[in-house]
């Protein structure tokens, strides 16, 4: 997923009730399908953003220093930036994104 090209609000809109259930026809359901995406996304997110701050991570026995590196603030400030992940799950889920299948059929 490149989380720079994504067109998801980074603030709370309201989303059209028939759009989310179209889908589906059960509006539980494909909250219940975004619920599982948006928590999919945030292991990514988790993920990455860890990797990349170990690349700045100084392993130091010493309390008393603290060093503030500042590549590893931008990166700090780049994620935080970014859209929530249920905003990209909603937004991968009206854009037909998301695979779902009932199991039921």
């Amino acid at each position: 997923m490149d989380l720079k090209k994504t067109t998801a609000p980074v603030n709370t809109i309201t989303y059209n009730r028939a759009v989310i259930e179209e889908q589906t026809g059960n509006i539980y359901e494909a909250i219940t399908i975004m619920a599982k995406r948006a928590t999919q996304i945030n292991t990514e997110i988790k993920k990455e953003l860890i990797e990349k701050l170990e690349e700045f991570a100084t392993y130091n026995d010493s309390l008393e220093e603290i060093f503030e590196n500042k590549e590893q603030i931008e990166v700090s400030k780049f994620y935080e930036k970014l859209p929530k992940p249920h905003a990209l799950a909603v937004q991968e889920w009206s854009d037909g994104k998301i695979y779902h299948k009932d199991v039921s059929k």
